[in-house]
């Protein structure tokens, strides 16, 4: 009984977290407009509010994941979750562009430190045949909370004020906060009395942030550069780490392990497909189409309601069905919505836009859970902790490359100015243009997914 009491504590708090940090990453889009106008940012500098939280994110979850096998999970995720609610309470009260943008940066170390560990917490606790389900509540309600966020961080923009969505935001984090410290029984220790690859965690950080930062200012000289010098980093990192005793990371789970490595693979390029949507849709609902904050996210809710429904009923049919077959039908789902996507005018119907929404939540929704289920289910379990950081990378990774491509579309046809009505037809070639991008790398993601289970 007391089992059964702990394993759904830790999944009430666990989903807990999962809801807050969507919740701010879909309605944060529907502010931008608002903070733009407040702190005189363009767009270019606007997405920098979503880049360096990501960024923050991808380059320290592997480490502190490991971290978090050495000191234990239920310390590094209350800690995250504590620095998360601090970044958002900071970014409520930032006076300038570059203090919200440093306080969206302390934000994303602290979901660095919840995504490394959350996953790993409930793969702990729920044993094999049990995850599936677990993992497509947890999913349920991250895209609960991808619904939830444009259409009430909606209306606390439109009533109270962009500031208002922060604040509010840190302080429900607070409370999970001590939600937790009652609710987790456990640590999860799996690596007492190892130490910590230091020399790895830089290197890796360095080159991570060197491909994500480059890729993000491309088509500059410089970016060239920075990815050539991630590109070393990297070679550095995987030559170091196989000769590491007690690597931050054991890439040894990648060899030998197709179906782990096809499954990251695919979480990657899946989510480089589809994150910059909601960003593109926010900037394209407001500024062409004229709607006001809570109206746009009255449209992108739409989304978020379905991928939270399939999500739910994909996680429990992957403890069933094969789930990798699932995440591949998802991801050619979302193949069909983004290419209906590409041919999106300023007129086009309202009710269009909507099923086209409709279709991506429905493939996500598809894709995501199972793909989960395959991938802690593919390891052993003194793995689970780089699993799940391995998994979250892939994530947070696949959503900064996606900001990137947008980023460099808008650089490219709009430049670094304020989008005004002349301007409008510049931004529509941009979105069109990542679109495009994002399609053909979703075809390729399909494809990866569908290799996968030919050769389960």
């Amino acid at each position: 009984m007391n089992g059964r009491k702990d394993k759904n504590s830790a999944l009430i708090v666990v989903c807990l977290a999962a809801f807050l940090v969507p919740f701010m990453g879909s309605a944060i889009n529907l502010a931008l407009p608002q903070i733009g106008k407040a702190l005189t940012m363009n767009a270019i500098s606007l997405s920098w509010i979503a880049t360096s939280y990501l960024i923050a994110t991808a380059i320290l979850q592997v480490p502190f994941a490991r971290f978090a096998d050495l000191v234990g999970r239920k310390k590094v995720f209350l800690c995250g979750l504590a620095l998360y609610s601090l970044g958002n309470f900071l970014s409520g009260v930032a006076p300038s562009a570059l203090a919200i943008i440093l306080s969206r940066t302390l934000a994303g170390v602290g979901s660095a430190m919840i995504f490394g560990t959350s996953m790993a917490i409930l793969s702990s606790v729920f044993p094999p045949n049990e995850r599936g389900k677990a993992f497509g509540i947890n999913t349920a309600v991250v895209y609960f909370a991808l619904a939830s966020g444009p259409f009430l961080g909606g209306m606390i923009i439109h009533y109270l004020s962009w500031q208002s969505l922060f604040i509010i935001c840190g302080i429900l984090g607070a409370s999970v906060v001590v939600c937790g410290i009652f609710c987790l029984k456990g640590e999860w220790i799996e690596a007492k009395g190892e130490r910590f690859d230091y020399v790895g965690s830089v290197i890796y950080a360095v080159g991570l942030f060197s491909l994500i930062f480059g890729f993000s200012r491309l088509p500059e000289t410089s970016a060239f550069l920075l990815i050539a010098g991630g590109l070393l980093a990297f070679a550095g990192f995987i030559f170091y780490e196989l000769k590491h005793h007690q690597p931050v990371f054991n890439l040894r789970i990648f060899s030998g392990n197709r179906t782990f490595s096809l499954s990251s693979v695919s979480a990657l390029i899946n989510y480089a497909s589809i994150s910059a949507i909601a960003f593109l849709m926010s900037l394209y609902l407001q500024y062409v189409r004229g709607f006001n904050a809570q109206d746009a996210g009255l449209v992108l809710i739409s989304q978020a309601i379905i991928q939270s429904l399939v999500s739910l009923y994909a996680g429990r049919l992957s403890d069933r069905l094969n789930p990798s077959m699932l995440a591949t039908a998802g991801m050619g789902v979302s193949v069909i919505g983004l290419v209906g996507l590409i041919f999106v005018t300023v007129s086009t119907p309202v009710w269009a836009l909507i099923a086209l929404l409709v279709v991506l939540g429905a493939g996500f929704g598809l894709f995501s859970s199972p793909n989960a289920n395959v991938i802690m289910g593919s390891v052993e379990k003194k793995y689970l902790g780089q699993a799940s950081a391995t998994m979250g990378t892939m994530r947070l990774t696949g959503q900064a490359f996606s900001m990137g491509i947008a980023m460099m579309a808008i650089s490219l046809f709009v430049g670094n100015k304020v989008i005004t009505v002349e301007l409008i037809p510049d931004f529509m070639k941009s979105m069109r243009i990542t679109f495009l991008i994002c399609a053909a790398l979703c075809i390729a993601g399909t494809y990866a997914s569908s290799f996968r289970t030919a050769r389960k």
